[in-house]
């Protein structure tokens, strides 16, 4: 029999072309061979020169034939056991191994220097140390015992599926802050009641009976236990509804950091227009908002900031001469200059250690002749001192401390309010953020252990898949659906899966479908013993688009639903 054409790359310029011209000389080929009866039984294998990576930082000088692997790969998907994928490097050994690697009976090979390359899926926590996280429901990342980042994981959280009391609401969480009370806490420093995850954002799923101004599907942002997980149970008073046109993980970034910013200014150091508010770690999240709301408020700000994020800071109206560097105790001599002299009105302070008895020093005080002495707010968890000792050393000095999360709910939720309400006017503007996968949650609490960031950050939630209602999968009656679903009804807890595709749920050579799977008069259904089904409708896309049929068919019959006639 006549064997397929052999696709020709030209080493030329021109990749696009090049890739466009394999690609279409690959695909006849495939589709030859798969038509054609006599090669039932066999195997098409595609060999390419250096055209994927098979270990970091590989040259490839073949790229213009990568295409035919994303090609090739789909497929494989539709016609498992038919077509296998060859990389070689064009070694003289490996083209020895090339008919051992052939036995594997592999769908995608790589030769390199004679070795044989297969992939293999593995979870990506073995290598980044990241936090694996689980594919069910009722689940949070917390620390099972303190004194490191490493000891964060994915534990059990069945409370947040408990009756809700009378105020409480529950969310799907789809973003949470990060927060400097998170490093402290899993490291063990700080142990007040509150675990990591203390803010977020996400969509309302139920309410208790008392609350009267919120629906399931409302999007809101809030302070909460338990935000690094896919859902939370929220108190009321501690939550806002989300502007219009803003991203979870913009509305996730504004809580802590614009109610702390809020709660020192307003509520404890009453700043008064004029008055002069030295805020440290500016170019943080707090401090980054704390800039905003004391500009806003008529203060003249100075801020502290590692050099580098003077320009960032620059955006917030902080000129160079009223900021200092955040890592040196050279801020006193240089911020008293600036303020022509003299001692600040108000401290912001997140600072520890010596850079605390700099920031009280350079607080007016008594003896200048300006009144009383000035108000020293601090927000930090590893340095909070007795007001009675600041007292003694700084006469005159009113120091006050504060952690967010014990501040009465209801204070919370009318600063929760007014915040918004400042973002409505324009007064405030939402902080820059860097976002991490939940995954990577251990990477994001070293990153602000450092001190590497600038404004906030933020990790994007990952959403379950949804208990009721169905998934539809499209093109995913071949292999993929052999082994798939028991897996996906097992892990996620959902409802129905409908997979459409050209091909029934056959293995090559089987003329029936696999375990569980049975024939209807609309199609093919998994049917396991648990509650979640997958149903398969077998057609071709591309002769029949039943995108307008197919999803009504899906969604389970109820006593006033007919499922479509086949066509």
């Amino acid at each position: 029999m006549e064997l397929p054409a052999p696709v020709v790359y030209a080493n030329r310029g021109d990749l696009p072309e090049a890739a466009r011209e394999g690609l279409e000389s690959a695909l006849e080929s495939v589709r030859a061979w798969l038509t054609d009866e006599r090669t039932t039984d066999s195997r098409l294998v595609l060999v390419t020169w250096r055209a994927i990576s098979a270990g970091p930082g590989e040259p490839l000088p073949g790229i213009a034939a990568s295409p035919v692997w994303g090609l090739l790969r789909t497929a494989q998907r539709e016609h498992p056991g038919r077509l296998v994928l060859l990389d070689s490097d064009g070694t003289e050994e490996s083209h020895r191994a090339l008919p051992h690697a052939l036995d594997l009976d592999e769908p995608q090979v790589a030769l390199r220097s004679g070795s044989i390359l297969v992939p293999r899926l593995r979870r990506s926590v073995e290598t980044t140390g990241g936090v694996l996280v689980p594919s069910g429901r009722l689940w949070r990342v917390d620390t099972r015992g303190p004194d490191s980042l490493d000891a964060l994981e994915a534990v059990p959280a069945r409370q947040v599926e408990a009756p809700l009391a009378p105020c409480e609401v529950r969310l799907s969480v789809r973003a949470a802050g990060v927060n400097f009370h998170d490093v402290v806490t899993a490291l063990g420093v700080v142990d007040d009641g509150v675990g990591v995850g203390i803010e977020g954002a996400g969509v309302v799923l139920e309410t208790g009976p008392d609350v009267t101004d919120l629906a399931p599907g409302d999007r809101v942002v809030g302070m909460f236990d338990g935000a690094f997980g896919p859902f939370a149970v929220a108190d009321r008073d501690r939550l806002a509804h989300m502007p219009e046109g803003w991203t979870f993980e913009q509305a996730a970034a504004v809580p802590v950091a614009f109610l702390s910013a809020y709660h020192g200014l307003v509520d404890l150091a009453a700043v008064r227009p004029g008055e002069s508010v030295l805020v440290h770690a500016a170019a943080g999240g707090v401090g980054t908002a704390a800039v905003q709301l004391a500009h806003h408020m008529g203060a003249k700000v100075f801020g502290t900031a590692s050099p580098h994020k003077w320009s960032r800071l620059a955006e917030y109206g902080l000129a160079p001469e009223r900021l200092a560097s955040s890592r040196t105790l050279e801020f006193e001599d240089r911020l008293r200059e600036a303020n022509d002299g003299r001692g600040v009105d108000v401290v912001l302070n997140s600072l520890a250690g010596e850079f605390v008895d700099a920031s009280l020093r350079l607080l007016r005080s008594p003896r200048d002749g300006r009144g009383p002495g000035g108000r020293f707010v601090e927000m930090g968890k590893t340095d909070v001192r007795a007001a009675t000792d600041v007292a003694v050393d700084h006469p005159g000095c009113q120091y006050e401390s504060f952690s967010l999360p014990h501040v009465d709910p209801r204070r919370i939720g009318h600063m929760l309010a007014r915040v918004m309400e400042l973002f409505e006017e324009g007064a405030l503007r939402p902080l820059p953020t860097t976002v991490y996968d939940l995954s990577e949650v251990q990477t994001a609490l070293r990153a602000l252990q450092r001190g590497e960031t600038v404004g906030k950050l933020v990790l994007r939630v990952p959403a379950p898949f949804p208990r009721e209602g169905t998934v539809l999968v499209t093109g995913g009656t071949g292999g993929w659906a052999i082994a798939w679903p028991a897996t996906w009804s097992r892990a996620t807890e959902s409802g129905t899966c409908c997979c459409s595709g050209a091909e029934a749920p056959t293995r090559p050579g089987r003329p029936s479908a696999p375990p569980n799977w049975r024939r209807s008069e609309l199609g093919w259904r998994w049917s396991p013993a648990t509650r979640p089904t997958a149903r398969i409708w077998p057609v071709s896309w591309t002769r029949s688009p039943l995108t307008g049929r197919c999803v009504p068919w899906c969604t389970p019959p109820g006593p006033s639903t007919t499922p479509p006639s086949r066509p």
